[in-house]
């Protein structure tokens, strides 16, 4: 019988109103580091917001990644785990292997206009079947196994399968 192979995205957006310490920490290290960074594309300081910049300064949109070197020892803190997302037990249990940092809006001169967005990418999953509103997967292996360990989990906001791949 194929399987079905998935990879999620859930993307984690964080800005003035998270109350999460762990989201603070993202929200003011990413947010200091975009006012640090952005100085070499606006040496003018013609420009406040980070619109702005994207689109009169080339070269800027490297700011998602210059920014995001913020944030990777906080990514280092979840020990590859995706917050926020249980299993229908309140586990957390989906690990991910990727992540894109994104910068959704900025103003140097206000923290409150501070709005980011991490994608976390999950490492492969199989689908084994869909129940009500419900996912039911387990960790992909290239090793067959009589038994596996699945977790079910309701699909909520924010969460959606980045790719598929039938296997078999």
């Amino acid at each position: 019988m194929p399987k079905k192979v998935i990879i999620l995205c859930y993307r984690k957006i964080i800005d003035s109103t998270t109350t999460n310490p762990w989201d603070k920490f993202i929200y003011e290290d990413s947010f200091a580091e975009f006012k640090m960074q952005s100085q070499f594309y606006n040496q003018e300081e013609q420009y406040n917001t980070f619109a702005e910049l994207i689109l009169n300064v080339p070269g800027s949109e490297k700011l998602h990644f210059l920014v995001s070197a913020a944030i990777t020892g906080y990514l280092r803190q979840l020990n590859g785990i995706i917050p926020d997302i249980l299993d229908n037990l309140g586990r957390r249990f989906l690990a991910f292997e990727n992540f894109k940092f994104e910068i959704i809006n900025s103003d140097i001169n206000n923290i409150e206009k501070h709005k980011v967005a991490i994608n976390f990418f999950s490492k492969p999953l199989v689908w084994h079947d869909t129940v009500d509103n419900h996912l039911l997967v387990s960790q992909f292996t290239e090793t067959a196994q009589d038994e596996v360990f699945t977790n079910l989990f309701q699909i909520q906001p924010f969460v959606s399968i980045h790719s598929i791949k039938t296997l078999g």
